[in-house]
């Protein structure tokens, strides 16, 4: 609320009046641009080219292959899924598994422990590419859960 000094400007008690007037000029322009905005908007908004449109029929998505895991522990020793493994047949018992696939798209997952030896790590790797595994993932701790 505002107040209105009156008087001729010198010391002493002034009377003070109220001044209870709103000031509405702002809130009008403000008003006024979010109709023009809205009177713009509206049009675009509806479609008024009528369409029919055909029904979706999408093909049931085939069901992912079974993954692999590798799993090397830091004394060395290689797991395949949860059976112990020879690094030297690793290629060969996947192999066996994926019949009817190309070894070089399937993707295998490699789980190590971080005190792992990296020649441990590097003979499971060159093991894989030999027998025509390329797509290796990498498993790290996840640390959000």
């Amino acid at each position: 609320m505002a107040a209105k000094l009156s008087g001729s400007g010198g010391g002493g008690l002034q009377a003070v009046e109220q001044n209870s007037e709103i000031n509405v000029t702002p809130f009008v322009d403000v008003m006024l641009v979010l109709l023009i905005i809205f009177m713009v908007a509206a049009p675009l908004a509806s479609v008024s080219v009528k369409v029919e449109l055909p029904p979706a029929v999408a093909k049931p998505s085939q069901t992912p292959p079974k993954p692999f895991y590798i799993s090397i522990q830091k004394d060395g020793a290689v797991y395949l899924g949860d059976r112990p493994i020879e690094v030297q047949d690793i290629g060969k018992e996947l192999k066996k598994q994926i019949i009817r696939r190309d070894p070089s798209k399937e993707r295998i997952y490699i789980r190590a422990d971080q005190q792992t030896h990296y020649r441990d790590f590097l003979e499971v790797m060159n093991k894989l590419q030999d027998e025509g595994f390329y797509q290796v993932a990498l498993i790290g701790k996840d640390d959000n859960k």
